[in-house]
């Protein structure tokens, strides 16, 4: 059966969206849990089957592989207690049905299920009839999982480091695999070839003789080389990938995986003017893969879908979307961290969120991963961890150890969140004898750490009165730069009809496109690799400028010639857009002209 809904929920933080299919999934809309943190999990998993009345037995640490275990009983747990909330809605009375008459208006307009229903309503047949028809046509959102592929740390038994298959993010694969979810694992932040061979070992990945998948492999990628790399090394395994998500660089939420220039729109593009061949080269490879492993080789092509995230923000852009570039699905990710009934976020942050400007919304360089990072001022574990700092005890315990990564000081890996790690640093700063100001700069890049796996889990447990003791109350939290357009708490109603273009719920007028908005991102963003090279400039700044700057000019134009040749959209906005265009192309030739006055200085000497 076809995809209800046109958009879907992205995974966002790790608190946000995890226990998020329990509110929206039978409504038939897919939502994404994150299964970075198996502690946060059990804790949640105790809280549901109390309040359900269910048996509850704790998964300590003490059990062997206690990590997928945890992970796969969760999961096991909000998948059963999801069916059951879209049974009731199914066999509940036409009359008294509320959720299923909410089910039917959340349809797009265009929706062949909703024009069904209310022709069968107005005919008067018997109730058997309509519900024998309801039992058929209507349809539970996916279950959706996320794991981020890097946050893949060793682990330990008595100090003895345990085998590959132990490491975390191997462990999550293994709870997902194990469960009995039929539904989608997304990987993201990029690929790791021992995770991806490791999927190898788990029958729910392979399809069946129709194509069938029961477990599906899903890759968040930055561009169309992506996909196709990560497409083959997959296929080549036998393992078949059903959707490339494609994902804004800079304008989106959590971690930000900047490209080298290269746009959302001139992405999109290539990836749907290669897309057959992308289906076609996969395909011829993981067929052998699969005669050569004596696996069932499906009759037909599995299917494959195309969909993206990344700043979407009104009915306008979600439509163009889909039929310019063909997308199956939209993800809208932050303005739903302003809607309670379908994401879980504490009292305080929710009010940060809607009183958000755009400059309480930026790149940060508080994620232990060196990545940059999405985040809100003001939030309440930044000021959390600025106590520690104005007392002079900056850093984090480190509860959780999620994203231990550095080993530059200790053979097994710490945080840079960390008290150890940064205490390390600032010991080893101070010897450098800086000047005041330098030093302030490089102090701060040490104490701007924060321990967001702890951070992006808190909402959770104070939403559910559960003990924080352990974690603390501070919460992170990592709205994209689209959060400074929607001001409000909204209902869950309310999001679905801006999204299908039934109401509208930005009060503001001067949102910019979502293409444009990206772009003014990237240019911020290259002025500020400039402004860092301009330091110590060198031959390869200037080839890493030029070709960031050549990608941003390609994007400009692509975009120009898009606006300048659409019909019959866009059209409140089209003069803004090229005007804004125009403008940052202006803006590049006057970076351009200052780097090759810097690069030309740099040859004469």
């Amino acid at each position: 059966m076809n995809k209800l809904h046109t958009f879907h929920i992205p995974v966002m933080g790790i608190a946000y969206t995890i226990d998020t299919p329990l509110k929206v999934s039978h409504f038939g809309i897919d939502s994404v849990i994150s299964l970075v943190d198996d502690i946060l999990l059990e804790k949640l998993r105790k809280f549901y089957c109390n309040k359900f009345e269910m048996p509850y037995n704790e998964i300590s640490e003490k059990i062997e592989d206690f990590r997928a275990k945890r992970i796969t009983s969760y999961l096991n747990l909000i998948n059963t207690l999801a069916e059951k909330k879209f049974d009731e809605l199914k066999n509940a009375t036409i009359e008294k049905s509320n959720e299923l008459k909410e089910y039917i208006n959340m349809l797009p307009d265009s929706s062949t299920i909703k024009q069904e229903f209310k022709k069968l309503i107005a005919s008067k047949i018997n109730f058997g009839e309509i519900n024998t028809w309801i039992q058929n046509n209507l349809k539970r959102g996916n279950i959706d999982v996320n794991i981020m592929t890097k946050i893949d740390k060793d682990n330990y038994l008595n100090n003895e480091k345990l085998p590959p298959e132990y490491k975390d993010a191997h462990a999550a694969v293994r709870g997902f695999a194990q469960s009995d979810l039929s539904s989608s694992l997304i990987l993201s932040a990029g690929m790791n070839p021992r995770l991806y061979s490791y999927l190898e070992n788990f029958n729910d990945f392979y399809p069946d003789e129709n194509g069938k998948i029961k477990k599906k492999i899903v890759i968040k990628v930055s561009d169309y080389r992506s996909a196709l790399i990560q497409g083959r090394f997959l296929a080549k395994k036998g393992l078949w990938v059903s959707e490339y998500r494609v994902e804004s660089g800079l304008n989106c939420g959590g971690h930000a995986f900047a490209t080298e220039g290269f746009l959302l729109g001139p992405i999109l593009a290539e990836v749907k003017q290669n897309k057959e061949f992308l289906i076609q080269s996969v395909h011829e490879m993981f067929t052998k893969a699969l005669k050569d492993k004596n696996l069932t080789v499906p009759n037909v092509i599995p299917e494959v879908k195309i969909t993206v995230q990344g700043g979407v923000g009104t009915n306008e852009e979600h439509d163009f979307l889909l039929n310019y570039y063909n997308i199956d699905s939209v993800g809208w990710g932050s303005p739903f961290l302003l809607v309670p009934e379908a994401t879980t976020v504490d009292q305080k942050t929710l009010e940060l969120l809607a009183q958000a400007k755009e400059t309480d919304l930026y790149l940060s360089g508080i994620s232990p991963l060196g990545v940059p990072f999405n985040s809100l001022r003001g939030n309440t574990k930044d000021i959390e961890k600025m106590a520690l700092v104005e007392k002079g005890k900056p850093g984090s315990a480190c509860p959780k150890q999620y994203l231990v990564s550095n080993n530059d000081y200790t053979e097994k890996s710490i945080c840079t969140a960390s008290f150890r790690y940064q205490k390390i640093k600032i010991a080893e700063l101070n010897e450098k004898n800086l000047q005041p100001e330098q030093y302030k700069i490089e102090y701060n890049k040490i104490v701007e750490k924060s321990c967001i796996c702890v951070g992006l889990g808190t909402a959770a447990l104070i939403n559910n009165n559960i003990d924080t003791k352990i974690e603390g109350e501070g919460v992170s939290v990592c709205p994209g730069p689209n959060m400074a357009y929607y001001s409000k708490i909204i209902s869950l109603n309310e999001m679905i009809d801006h999204i299908y273009g039934r109401t509208n719920i930005i009060l503001r007028n001067d949102r910019p496109n979502m293409f444009v908005k990206e772009l003014n991102i990237y240019m911020e963003y290259f002025k500020n690799l400039f402004e860092e090279a301009k330091q110590n400039f060198t031959e390869t700044h200037e080839k890493k400028l030029k070709n960031f700057s050549t990608n941003l000019n390609d994007g400009i134009n692509y975009y120009n010639n898009l606006f300048s040749n659409l019909k019959h959209i866009f059209e409140s906005t089209k003069s803004k857009i090229l005007a804004d265009l125009d403008q940052n192309k202006i803006t590049l030739q006057i970076l351009n002209t200052e780097i090759e006055t810097i690069a030309n200085n740099l040859k004469a000497k």
